[in-house]
């Protein structure tokens, strides 16, 4: 299963894209992130969503896989398109790294000063 894909579905003359990718959280701790946005094509991403932390890549993918499972019952197919929001779903990432930063750090080590 591939790390990335996009999933695309016409409906009424417009086109629903979504992109998923699959990415390590920062730290070396073998956590990883599913991270997907979704919107029509010729636009930004109206949403991105965030699943995870899961223990390694292949359960991450294994995630991916089902939800691109889904998606292709409900009249989604693959695309061989470029990504074109990859750098959305780039900033995502940052954001979770940013707040598992943050509240790994957020301990008081004396609360009563």
């Amino acid at each position: 299963m591939p790390r990335s894909l996009c999933l695309t579905r016409q409906c009424l003359g417009l086109i629903t894209r979504i992109e998923c990718v699959v990415r390590p959280l920062a730290g070396e701790n073998g956590l990883w992130v599913l991270i997907c946005g979704a919107g029509m094509a010729a636009s930004q991403p109206s949403a991105i969503k965030t699943q995870g932390p899961f223990h390694g890549p292949f359960v991450a993918e294994e995630v991916l896989r089902a939800i691109a499972d889904n998606l292709a019952e409900l009249g989604y197919t693959y695309s061989d398109e470029p990504s074109i929001w990859c750098l959305h779903l780039q900033a995502e990432l940052r954001r979770v790294n940013g707040e598992r930063g943050r509240h790994l750090g957020d301990c008081q080590f004396r609360p009563e000063t």
